[in-house]
């Protein structure tokens, strides 16, 4: 095990019966990182998260949280976490500060210094205006702010979000980052499993697992870097095209036109190299009664490089026989 990993696998493996759900995984974070893990429902994020929370042995391989190795020392391990599911599992009938009561008496968080530490959750998550109200009464972001209260309450060294935004309005969200991102600044490992791609652009880290594996991690820039290497395409292009729907439909079907995916008002392709395949497009385009309104060169984004992945590796299985599994994020 790496000295300054907090969180640290290697081979982890688990099998239910002949399924693997999560297969060969290595990962190293260090103190402080923000992990974004991103994949389609049923790739293995929730298995991997419970394996490392130390709620679920693993099959084969080892696996490491804040020094304690997860499959004989799980107690251990679930002192020095905190977990905060994507659906609320708090108690709706208990008021703010009686669900931060229990959950402090859970780990054991009392006396004196337990009321100073309760008194600086409360602060640090911003929630002392609604110490006195049932939280079935909080809007989805107070929610959040209340489970991630009483996931902080006992210090924990390491963090486990399950998709800690999904349920929250866009201001609600930016404040929750803002939030974590003063967690990793005290130190705090935080593993985020996440949908949203602009999350996953916050992260100092992230890992994409498709089908049980875990088909890349690093930093977001490195990872965008890869794209040019996944395909033979080797120009992105932005394209704006109206009316919008009918020009989504029309690039498409262009043989030369290898991944055409909606962004915003615009359309972003990949595309052969060269300018002559950006004036093909603006004729065919314009051959069918389309407005072509003008092209710039884009720099590829994760989701682009998650895409790619996962059509590569779709090939690759078909090649060999194998069935692909869609991918269905959501």
């Amino acid at each position: 095990m790496s000295q300054a990993a907090v969180i640290y696998t290697q081979h982890l493996e688990r099998r239910f019966g002949s399924k693997v759900v999560v297969k060969d995984l290595n990962l190293s974070l260090d103190k402080g990182e923000i992990f974004g893990f991103l994949g389609p429902n049923g790739s293995g994020k929730s298995t991997t998260i419970k394996m490392l929370c130390g709620l679920l042995a693993p099959s084969s391989g080892e696996a490491w949280v804040a020094g304690c190795n997860v499959r004989n020392q799980s107690a251990e391990v679930q002192r020095l976490i905190g977990y905060m599911p994507q659906k609320f599992s708090l108690y709706d009938d208990l008021t703010v500060q009686e669900n931060l009561d229990f959950y402090a008496q859970l780990y054991g968080v009392g006396g004196p210094s337990g009321q100073a530490r309760k008194a600086a959750v409360v602060e640090q998550v911003g929630v002392g205006r609604y110490r006195h109200t049932l939280a079935k009464q909080l809007s989805g972001g107070w929610k959040q702010r209340l489970a991630l209260a009483c996931a902080l309450v006992h210090q924990p060294q390491v963090l486990f979000l399950d998709e800690p935004t999904a349920a929250m309005d866009p201001v609600a969200r930016r404040h929750l980052w803002d939030l974590l991102f003063s967690l990793a600044d005290a130190g705090i490992t935080l593993f985020v499993s996440t949908h949203y791609m602009d999350e996953a652009e916050r992260c100092s880290s992230v890992g994409y697992i498709y089908n049980a594996q875990l088909m890349v991690s690093g930093g977001p820039d490195e990872l965008k870097a890869l794209r040019h290497n996944l395909t033979t395409a080797q120009q992105h292009v932005e394209v704006l095209v109206r009316p919008l729907m009918a020009g989504f439909h029309a690039v498409r079907a262009l043989p030369y036109v290898q991944e055409a995916t909606l962004f915003g008002q615009a359309i972003h392709l990949s595309l052969p190299q060269g300018e002559a395949v950006v004036a093909q497009l603006q004729q065919d385009l314009e051959r069918q009664g389309l407005e072509f309104r003008g092209a710039r060169a884009v720099e590829p984004s994760l989701e682009d490089v998650f895409v790619a992945l996962t059509t590569n590796y779709q090939q690759a299985q078909e090649a060999q026989g194998a069935e692909a599994l869609p991918p269905a994020f959501g």
